[in-house]
């Protein structure tokens, strides 16, 4: 069967979904707002689809149902407005207890670590939720029909230290190598999910081939460039964190940082920072090259191009959402994270990332949904669809 072209002469619009754990259900919230805006029984928009970390797992979801973009984004919907950590990681008392148990030993025993997958919490659950909720076969089906172009995962190697954009795309996409990162062509399975969302010491590293691999979004230098390697034109960025607009206030330390405080700090710096970065210079290039004439690029057969950008995040902080919801976690991980100080503010950070629960979850959807409503107009010019209330005189 041959592969179909998707929207033939239309420019590729790739979207990127970031790292951020439980706040990817704001992702989710966006996607319902975009179908909402499309016209009736429109096609996948999306043709190059790029994902890490909790971003990888949306982003799989939207790439085997690519055929029906409604109808797989209410599916996603489904499932987060109905979390609970449970089918994230072991929350009972036994699991909970012989991890930790698990994670002492490894301290104390080289050659136990050596051999068992170590880490905070464990995740066989969301191993087994992807298996029954993902047909993976879908994807190159999606391919051959033309509704979906490439998926890629991004993947941090531990021994290699490379960022790996695991990738399944239509034939005249080809690997590429940079600086410490790479795309390699497979077909998607559970095991690239489960290794693109492996928050380091939340999750343990998952083996593919002869490396191991952990969360994605780690030393993640250049986010956007596996979308446009997998030839997208132009992306939509979804973020999962507030935009900075004031430098922080720099106040007098009382006490030593909780533990919770630093690793929510060290998260952040995993899985935004070096966005905003890659967007910067996305757009400084952009201007750059605008001060260039076409003719110079013709002269010296140079491809660079200009790459229009639009990005969504939240408008609100949603380090104190979580907050307010610290309360719907079982009483065993309540008691885990407040020994680590993640249920006071310095450890709200923290907690939004591993807050795996159905209200806090519904309220990032609602909150993705209301901020994509308010950019309605830029979105569907950027997409390159006509408005329905426009096109129907409302």
């Amino acid at each position: 069967m041959h592969e179909k072209k998707h929207n033939l002469g239309a420019p590729k619009v790739g979207l990127v979904l970031t790292g951020g754990g439980a706040r990817a259900a704001y992702q989710v919230g966006v996607l319902r707002a975009i179908v909402e805006l499309l016209p009736d029984k429109s096609r996948n928009p999306f043709p190059v689809i790029c994902g890490t970390s909790a971003g990888a797992i949306n982003a799989a979801s939207i790439a085997v149902a690519a055929n029906n973009f409604s109808e797989g984004v209410a599916q996603l919907e489904d499932v987060w407005s109905n979390f609970h950590v449970d089918q994230i990681h072991r929350s009972d008392v036994v699991g909970v207890t012989h991890n930790t148990l698990r994670c002492l030993l490894s301290l104390i025993s080289t050659e136990y670590g050596q051999h068992n997958p170590v880490s905070l919490l464990d995740n066989a659950p969301l191993e087994a939720l992807l298996k029954n909720r993902f047909s993976f076969r879908a994807i190159q089906h999606c391919i051959r029909s033309g509704a979906l172009h490439a998926l890629g995962l991004t993947a941090w190697g531990y021994t290699s230290g490379q960022s790996v954009t695991f990738y399944q795309a239509a034939r005249e996409v080809l690997p590429w190598k940079r600086a410490q990162r790479l795309g390699v062509p497979v077909e998607i399975g559970v095991e690239h999910l489960m290794a693109s969302s492996s928050i380091p010491f939340i999750f343990p590293a998952v083996k593919l081939n002869r490396e191991y691999f952990g969360d994605g979004s780690m030393r993640q230098l250049a986010p956007i460039s596996p979308a446009l390697h997998l030839g997208a034109d132009k992306v939509l960025i979804i973020g999962v964190r507030k935009p900075v607009t004031d430098e922080p206030k720099r106040t007098s330390a009382t006490s030593y940082p909780p533990f919770a405080q630093i690793a929510g700090h060290a998260l952040n710096s995993i899985f935004v920072d070096s966005l905003d970065v890659d967007l910067e210079r996305l757009l400084r290039i952009n201007e750059t090259l605008k001060l260039i004439p076409s003719e110079v690029f013709k002269q010296n057969n140079v491809s660079l191009r200009p790459v229009e950008a639009m990005m969504i995040a939240p408008s609100e902080g949603i380090n104190e959402i979580a907050q307010n919801y610290a309360h719907t976690l079982p009483w065993i991980m309540r008691y885990l994270y407040r020994a680590i100080g993640a249920m006071g503010p310095n450890g709200s950070t923290l907690l939004s990332y591993v807050l795996f629960e159905a209200p806090f979850c519904r309220h990032l959807i609602e909150l993705g949904y209301n901020d994509t409503l308010q950019q309605k107009t830029e979105l569907l010019k950027f997409i390159g669809v006509e408005d329905k209330a426009e096109k129907n005189g409302g």
